[in-house]
């Protein structure tokens, strides 16, 4: 079987390694250099904290690849809320992880405090804790999985622009190819692509904005505010910090953070800790989205697959949803719960629909 990858990304790696792996021909085409999308953008936390056992389960498949791969720095991952209603919130999540067997906490706001000195604690109302959560240096991340599906067999060309004149005929700057199949893993590029073969997506594209402070003098975990909706990692002795999403065109968007988002992003870092700090760096990237908040993985015509919609957590996943697409093009039973391939199948969706890219979830992807 030969099968063409298109996106050089973490997904788009791991199913050329995966694949390659099992015997497959495989030839990966990356327009730019590997990882220049959201993976090269991306905060890179990892963690299994969801309440949903779908989700819970693609997170832990994750984890325990990235683990294999000595590619996960253990870091705990706290989220909090600092309004009753997100408390009630908090403390429902928590007991339906620990249900799932995900290893987290509920954690008195008084016992974080003194856990993390540098937290603000004070109106803090309730906070839960993942203990098997990490970081990714996406960086190293790109270089392991290229090197992985390049050792395995896989023909991976970058600086290489691709269309498609059907479904599983790939034409690049050197000619026309056909394949066995053919599997887009292209960020928002993956809608005009497959457009290309007479597919319609529904997929949205928004940018969202981090920054890296100044180096601080603290010991702190990742961290999501659930009642501020920010986040932050620890990066080196900084913090790289991220909020500041909108819908945007993505033929059309800046590469650069707003001023406004990086005033305002500093002021709540020093409102949730007791570090004052400025900024080093910062950037945005493009993101994701469809309807639902779940991701399209899955077959959307004869020969043409896609894996995108990711909605910011697209290299948290992709060991997990890389291997179930490897799988599936192989005829090989499903690793994870059989619910996965129905909830993420890209047909779900006509792909005309009108909706919001940054609305209520209904999913915790």
């Amino acid at each position: 079987m030969r099968v063409a990858v298109v996106g050089g990304g973490a997904v788009g790696l791991v199913v050329a390694g995966d694949l390659a792996r099992r015997g497959v021909s495989v030839t990966l085409y990356e327009r730019d250099e590997l990882g220049s999308g959201a993976t090269g953008r991306a905060a890179g936390i990892a963690y299994d904290a969801f309440a949903d056992p779908v989700d819970a389960a693609v997170a832990d498949r994750a984890l325990e690849r990235w683990r294999q791969w000595g590619l996960l720095d253990p870091c705990p991952y706290v989220w909090v809320a600092r309004e009753d209603g997100d408390g009630t919130a908090i403390d429902g999540q928590v007991r339906e992880m620990r249900a799932n067997g995900r290893d987290v906490e509920r954690v008195d706001p008084e016992a974080l405090g003194e856990r993390y000195p540098t937290l603000e604690t004070d109106n803090v109302v309730a906070a839960g804790v993942a203990n098997a959560a990490g970081l990714l240096d996406a960086e190293s991340v790109v270089d392991s999985l290229a090197d992985r599906a390049r050792r395995t067999g896989a023909d991976v060309r970058t600086g290489t622009p691709v269309s498609l004149t059907g479904p599983t005929a790939v034409e690049s700057p050197t000619g026309t190819e056909s394949f066995d199949a053919v599997v887009v893993a292209a960020g928002p590029a993956t809608k005009p692509l497959v457009a290309d073969a007479g597919v319609s997506l529904a997929l949205k594209a928004y940018r969202a904005q981090v920054l890296v402070t100044e180096s601080v003098d603290a010991a702190l975990p990742s961290f999501y505010d659930a009642t501020s909706e920010f986040y932050w990692r620890p990066q080196g002795d900084a913090l790289l910090v991220g909020d500041g999403a909108h819908e945007v065109d993505p033929a059309d968007w800046d590469r650069d953070a707003d001023p406004e988002f990086v005033d305002a992003t500093l002021d709540r870092v020093r409102e949730a800790t007791t570090l004052s700090t400025g900024v080093d760096r910062s950037w945005a990237g493009l993101c994701t989205a469809t309807p639902d908040r779940d991701p399209l993985v899955g077959r959307v015509a004869d020969g043409l697959w896609v894996a995108t919609g990711w909605q910011g957590h697209g290299l948290m996943r992709a060991p997990a949803m890389g291997e179930f697409v490897a799988r599936r093009l192989c005829g090989e039973p499903p690793r994870l719960d059989g619910r996965v391939g129905e909830r993420l199948d890209p047909t779900r969706f006509d792909g005309d629909e009108s909706f919001d890219a940054l609305g209520d979830p209904t999913a915790d992807w």
